[in-house]
């Protein structure tokens, strides 16, 4: 298989008739054999899809004849497989759910700052660096020196800045996030609650890690990514987690050597949350998997496999954080 090109992408723009753009724009992903998730709402579009380079290139062509679309951000880096299993695009209430009203980045938002500027802003002893994703993506790198708020999801995000952040205590808050768009809207509520200076980084840890060296480099670890590579290192190459079938959580080489780690199964975040009956239909499936890669055919179940995942592990966080409130 020809290498395949990955393409995040985003913007907040205002799409009055974002429900018409849907069927249009499925179908040029499916003409294109574009595969991954796109979501739309009247706020933007935000989402990664995956295709050759051909079909990247006319998805971009798509967008450029719209001027609402001018200075969309991508980010793009490379895979050997194809890393989502279908095509997808998605209506939305926000593209980024933050679940506060009138949070409106096209209006007030932080101070961006390029990838090459970034180092000397967090190395400023006075700057409260803040990484704005969810506790799994931070477990697997994150830049020296940033402060994990611990949230199981970015609706969670506000109540740690009320709890956590003070607008006449910190002066200088600087935040980042995997592409970008989380902290668009992240310094655009900050900005609402009284904070004057707030930055962010421009394009994310994708795009620093894609123009600033690694010998120049302040970032540490890996970076999550929302597909089937799991992460990426510091040459945007897939990176060495994997994740599990059962929670969907990310799992380091150390962790797949856990008694409790069945490929396709289970891990030790989520082995005592299975009944036996569970487990023995998850290896049932596997053993499937198994035998449509052997044959070298796409197992679609998967995808079903995977929403199932991502569906019990946000069970799973929102009973964590739930437990968490009452200690």
């Amino acid at each position: 298989m020809s290498e395949i090109l990955v393409c995040a992408l985003y913007k907040f723009v205002r799409l009055d008739d974002y429900q018409t753009l849907r069927p249009r724009l499925l179908n040029l992903l499916e003409q294109q054999q574009i595969r991954g998730t796109l979501l739309l709402a009247q706020e933007g579009v935000n989402g990664t899809v995956a295709g050759s380079a051909s079909a990247i290139a006319a998805l971009k062509d798509w967008f450029a004849a719209d001027t609402r679309f001018d200075g969309i951000d991508y980010k793009e880096s490379v895979s050997d497989n194809q890393p989502f299993y279908r095509t997808k695009v998605k209506l939305k209430k926000e593209i980024v759910t933050l679940g506060v009203e009138g949070i409106d980045p096209r209006q007030v938002v932080g101070t961006y700052v390029k990838p090459a500027d970034w180092n000397a802003l967090i190395s400023d002893p006075d700057v409260v660096l803040v990484d704005t994703r969810n506790q799994y993506e931070i477990a697997l790198g994150t830049f020296k020196g940033a402060v994990d708020p611990q949230t199981d999801s970015f609706r969670e995000f506000p109540e740690y800045v009320a709890q956590q952040l003070n607008p006449a205590q910190h002066k200088k808050v600087a935040m980042f996030c995997t592409g970008g768009i989380r902290c668009e809207k992240s310094t655009a509520y900050l900005k609402q609650q009284g904070f004057e200076e707030v930055y962010h980084l421009q394009g994310g840890i994708l795009k620093y890690l894609e123009e600033v060296p690694e010998s120049e480099s302040l970032w540490q670890g890996e970076c999550f990514v929302f597909d089937n590579r799991v992460s990426v290192d510091h040459q945007l190459q897939p990176g060495h987690y994997a994740l599990c079938a059962g929670c969907r959580m990310p799992l380091s080489e150390a962790d797949r050597q856990h008694p409790h780690y069945q490929e396709g199964v289970s891990c030790h975040h989520c082995h005592d949350q299975q009944s036996e009956a569970q487990r023995q239909r998850h290896a049932a499936r596997q053993q499937q998997i198994q035998l449509a890669k052997a044959r070298g055919e796409a197992h679609l179940g998967a995808e079903a496999v995977a929403a199932a995942a991502r569906h019990r592990a946000e069970k799973l966080a929102r009973k964590a954080a739930a437990k968490r409130k009452t200690e």
